[in-house]
């Protein structure tokens, strides 16, 4: 018979420790470490042999996945095509970023397009989630609502109606099973909950839409293992102060990782911004030293952002380095190349960087791009309107090749831009669009050279 054992888990990261300690040995936070109750195993139950299972061969017929489009253009990119029937999402973010309108949009337009779903809040009652959809212009939604936080009386509940084809719970943190006697949001109860309710979507072929909160890191809080345990997991990113908001698969089991969608959020909602790139480019003004386009990617999309770069001078003897929307510790191998490659000295300079419309990049194909933002403010010098940059940079100076550079200038072409700046090797499209191949970050000069020339 199973004995209930004492142990000591840490809510950052979910390692067991068999005392109480101030500080996690597995994450080093402090303060973290909290008293749980778990069901331990008797020697009996560890004695007993399973059921044998017969081997197939990996060579064979498989099933085609299909998936239900959820008439959002921009969550079903995201998805990989729409939901796919018993799967999992968790979708995560900061607090009050949309998380919640979001979902709530999501199974009106499937319940207004004939599907049945159902939302089970654990955090609003069920006139705050009316008053929400009546913001949103969605209280005719043919949605069933429950607000619970019991696991076994939700799963009691949806099996006493007409089998829906998604449920959403908002959130993960507040469900509870009664088994553990450990208060709702910790390790142990985040993880039995989640468990309890994947088996039984996945048992009852139920797409599970699952709303998870995150750490002041960013990371979705609870147990590491609730990411492994979903089929897909999705971040809502944005600044608050910001109308953009990203929607970024990190995993999916069923389609590209990496894949972001782009929402603005307005008075009635999450509205899809389908070309983003035009968003994003549409408050540059005239010609201003400092700043570049950058065409990256974001999973399979084309994304064409500006970035912009201040050097300023400073008495402060240890100068400010500021970054918005990118690896500050790329940008300080950045100025270090630039130093020690170009001749460009900044030791001494205030150093600001920013990526226009609070998108977050994280390929290092915008190298190129920053390194030459960095150049255009420190000459005062502005680069030409129409051209776009890209290119990742070595410790030795030398501009490597990224790839998907195709779709990249197709993009730019599409966009208006004339021209680009882009690694050597470079196949060009067509005789309209002019390339400039950079091999070495010293022949940046030659540009500004240029520049000079025709100003």
């Amino acid at each position: 018979m199973a004995k209930s054992t004492t142990l000591f888990v840490c809510q950052e990261c979910g390692t067991s420790h068999k005392k109480w300690s101030g500080q996690c040995s597995g994450c080093n936070a402090w303060d973290t470490i909290v008293e749980e109750q778990s069901a331990g195993f008797s020697s009996l139950s560890m004695k007993k042999t399973g059921n044998k299972i017969e081997f197939v061969p990996l060579s064979g017929e498989a099933k085609q996945v299909e998936r239900n489009s959820t008439s959002i253009n921009e969550l079903d990119r995201v998805l990989g095509g729409g939901l796919v029937g018993g799967s999992a999402i968790l979708i995560g973010g900061d607090p009050g970023i949309g998380k919640s309108t979001l979902v709530l949009q999501t199974v009106s337009s499937l319940a207004f397009s004939g599907m049945k779903t159902a939302y089970v809040s654990g955090e609003e009652s069920i006139e705050q989630v009316r008053l929400r959809a009546k913001r949103l212009g969605l209280n005719n939604a043919p949605v069933n609502l429950m607000s619970a936080t019991n696991v076994k009386d939700i799963i009691t509940s949806i099996n006493s109606i007409d089998k829906p084809d998604v449920v959403v719970i908002d959130s993960i943190q507040t469900m509870f099973v009664e088994e553990i006697s450990s208060a709702p949001g910790t390790v142990s109860q985040v993880r039995s909950s989640a468990h309890e309710l994947i088996s039984f979507a996945k048992k009852k072929n139920i797409t599970m839409l699952i709303v998870g909160h995150v750490t002041k890191e960013g990371q979705i809080a609870g147990p590491k293992v609730l990411e492994h345990m979903v089929d897909t997991v999705l971040y809502f990113e944005g600044e608050r102060g910001h109308q953009f908001r990203i929607l970024r698969a990190i995993k999916n089991r069923f389609g590209a990782a990496n894949e972001i969608g782009v929402f603005e959020m307005r008075e009635k909602g999450l509205a899809e911004v389908p070309n983003p790139s035009a968003l994003f480019l549409s408050s540059i003004g005239g010609k201003v030293s400092g700043s570049t386009i950058f065409a990256g990617m974001e999973g399979t999309r084309p994304v064409l952002l500006e970035i912009q770069a201040l050097v300023a001078s400073t008495p402060v003897p240890t100068p400010r380095r500021a970054v918005v929307g990118w690896d500050s510790n790329r940008l300080a191998m950045i100025i270090a190349v630039l130093q020690t490659r170009y001749g460009l000295f900044l030791a001494d300079k205030e150093v600001y960087l920013n990526v226009a419309g609070g998108l977050k990049i994280n390929e290092p194909a915008a190298d190129l791009a920053v390194a030459t933002a960095l150049i255009s403010s420190s000459v005062n010098m502005p680069l030409p309107q129409e051209c776009v940059i890209y290119g990742e940079l070595g410790l030795s100076g030398e501009v490597r090749m990224v790839g998907q550079n195709d779709i990249r200038l197709k993009e730019s072409q599409k966009l208006g831009f004339s021209s680009a700046i882009v690694p050597a090797g470079v196949k060009k499209q067509n005789n309209s669009f002019i390339l400039q191949e950079i091999r070495h970050i010293r022949e940046l000069a030659n540009l500004f050279k240029k520049e000079q020339q025709i100003a």
